[in-house]
């Protein structure tokens, strides 16, 4: 996947951060406890004041797709594609063989 394509997830992730941490029901503390970061690196992505890196947009896709609530959101807003499902697939069939 190249650069462009992972920097329109990351700015769709970015976007909605708020929205899918409220339906799922944890603050930002609570979050970032859960990705092993600083509160403040939460508010500073949800503020637009920090770019989200690539690790931090898979870590927080699996937290979102275990929730039910969240998971159905993560299509509709872009942020788990078609693309990047056969993206990983992909990465996955090169593993395997």
């Amino acid at each position: 996947m190249d650069e462009n394509k992972r920097a329109i997830l990351i700015a769709n992730m970015t976007e909605n951060l708020p929205t899918l941490r409220k339906k799922l029901g944890v603050s930002q503390e609570e979050l970032s406890s859960v990705l092993g970061v600083n509160r403040s690196t939460i508010a500073a992505i949800e503020n637009h004041k920090r770019t989200m890196t690539w690790n931090m947009f898979l870590a927080l896709l699996l937290v979102f797709t275990k929730n039910e609530e969240t998971n159905k959101l993560l299509n509709v807003m872009d942020i788990y594609t078609d693309e990047f499902n056969e993206f990983i697939k992909h990465v996955e069939e090169e593993k395997e063989n």
